[in-house]
């Protein structure tokens, strides 16, 4: 009953679960610039306008990066295909490739099957619609920055029992906590991955390098297979682009090194086990949400998870369900009763 309530509201529940994600990143954001000189004096209220100015400007370049590559990828597809099949031809004069399996066979299961525009027009689809919610998560950011101030007294007004509130809002405070670090630390690393992901394409000449480095960044999200699906792209673009396998290997291979880089020494050491969560876990809810709501679920799936960890954590009956879901699980980490 869950699950289907969650398919048949996903217009109107992503953007809102969207909006709670991106108000962690912005709240610590806001809480950074207040460390730094001269900004340390600017009211919160102006700091958290100015990183909402910065979130919808983000999203307005992100719509026309995705509007022009749109275009220019469309008008250059005839001649990636013909790169496609001018390689397939070269590779004709191979021995093993004409002999065994026979050139017809190599044919049929490679160019005839490789449809470059359908494989992209699903990418550029999911990311048009990903990027359209986020116009109504910034409408909906706005207005939970606006009243998160208020939210304690609100909490006080709403459960007269001081216990019950105090206990709310311990949970509330361990998902902030939590989530808000994960997400802060690894928005960061997106956007160091991303800057490095396009220095690599740029440097070697790879069409639309800022739209498939923005999208390393944003796949990267995805624990475990975003990387290889983020970094599959520009690969076989490159493939198409260039006509040239020691190309797209070099290319390849740099990707790859970058990823590997920060996902087995940045990551861990900045992001840790923030979330808490079985790497088994993990894998579950990536598969449930990316079935829910595809791309913005799978990005979405672990700070959800973790929400729902924490949550569970707190009561006594439900309990069991957070010790499953976590890695190391420990009392002490629970914003059980006082």
């Amino acid at each position: 009953m869950g699950g289907w309530l969650l398919i048949v509201g996903q217009a109107i529940l992503l953007p809102i679960f969207m909006a709670i994600i991106a108000v962690y990143v912005l709240t610590t954001a806001a809480d950074v610039l207040g460390r730094l000189p001269l900004l340390d004096r600017v009211p919160p209220m102006v700091r958290h306008g100015l990183v909402l100015m910065a979130f919808t400007a983000a999203i307005i370049g992100f719509a026309l990066v995705v509007a022009v590559t749109v275009n220019q990828l469309f008008a250059a597809m005839p001649r990636y295909q013909a790169n496609l099949e001018a390689l397939l031809l070269r590779l004709e004069g191979v021995g093993w490739i004409k002999t065994n399996p026979t050139w017809d066979d190599i044919r049929e299961v490679t160019l005839e099957r490789i449809n470059l525009q359908r494989m992209f027009v699903w990418l550029l689809g999911s990311l048009t619609s990903f990027g359209l919610s986020f116009f109504l998560v910034a409408v909906y950011a706005a207005f939970l920055l606006a009243e998160r101030t208020n939210f304690k007294a609100k909490l006080a007004a709403a459960l007269p029992d001081s216990s019950h509130a105090e206990m709310t809002s311990r949970i509330v405070n361990e998902i902030n906590r939590r989530i808000g670090d994960y997400l802060a630390v690894k928005t960061a690393i997106n956007v160091i991955l991303g800057i490095v992901s396009f220095a690599i394409l740029w440097a070697m000449d790879v069409d639309f390098a800022l739209f498939w480095a923005v999208l390393i960044g944003l796949f990267n999200y995805i624990p475990y297979l975003g990387g290889v699906i983020g970094v599959a792209f520009p690969v076989v673009l490159s493939l198409a682009q260039f006509g040239s396998p020691w190309t797209t290997l070099i290319l390849a291979a740099l990707l790859t090194a970058a990823q590997v880089y920060i996902g087995t020494v940045l990551d861990p050491r900045l992001v840790g086990k923030q979330v808490n969560l079985s790497p088994f876990v993990v894998l579950i809810a990536l598969s449930v949400w990316s079935a829910l709501w595809g791309l913005p679920g799978a990005i979405l799936a672990v700070p959800l998870t973790s929400m729902i960890a924490i949550i569970c954590g707190a009561f006594e009956p439900t309990r069991f369900i957070a010790v499953l879901l976590s890695e190391s699980y420990n009392t002490e980490d629970e914003p059980g009763p006082a």
